[in-house]
């Protein structure tokens, strides 16, 4: 039976999707390809309530992360209680934020530009957390310049899974919103 969709199950849906869109981060990928900036502007573009907006892209991120965990054991555990988690979760919510910047005015264009401008942020971000926080690379310049330089081989992943996971998501979304006007405004 295909029931209308009431405008009380649209936050449901969008947490579903962003949900599903987190867990596939369970699927084999290659490393950085994942829905992380995607949930986030996502999130960011429909839920009405900011505190929502914020809150379910991380609180989905975080249950993948345990799941991850209980997958792949050890060396993701050691990586889960690390400071570079945290700014893994910060480049969330600030994207989160970003994605502020869709409401009511989503479109291809819009949302390839900030899928692009997220994968940037979380590049600049995660790479600068790296040379900050370790010592994989001296802390001078040119050290920061080694790790900016050794993540790029990761960017494009981090790009591809962003562009991928937002077209997914803020497109099915669209098609859902055909199918049920309920889902037309915005949500929670």
């Amino acid at each position: 039976m295909n029931r209308p969709v009431t405008l009380a199950a649209a936050p449901l849906i969008l947490a579903a999707l962003i949900f599903a869109a987190a867990l596939s981060r369970l699927l084999p990928h290659p490393p950085n390809f994942s829905p992380i900036e995607a949930v986030a502007l996502f999130g960011g573009a429909y839920f009405a309530k900011r505190g929502w907006a914020l809150l379910v892209p991380l609180l989905a991120m975080f249950v993948s992360d345990l799941a991850l965990g209980l997958v792949n054991g050890g060396i993701y555990w050691s990586w889960f209680a690390s400071a570079g988690s945290l700014l893994i979760y910060a480049c969330i919510a600030l994207s989160t934020v970003l994605g502020f910047g869709l409401r009511g005015k989503v479109s291809g264009g819009r949302v390839l530009g900030y899928s692009l401008a997220g994968s940037v942020l979380f590049f600049v971000l995660t790479n600068f957390g790296t040379w900050l926080g370790g010592n994989m690379y001296p802390h001078d310049g040119a050290g920061l310049a080694a790790a900016y330089a050794a993540g790029i081989p990761f960017f494009q992943w981090t790009v591809a899974g962003t562009l991928f996971y937002s077209a997914l998501l803020f497109g099915g979304f669209e098609l859902l919103r055909n199918r049920h006007p309920a889902l037309r405004t915005q949500t929670a």
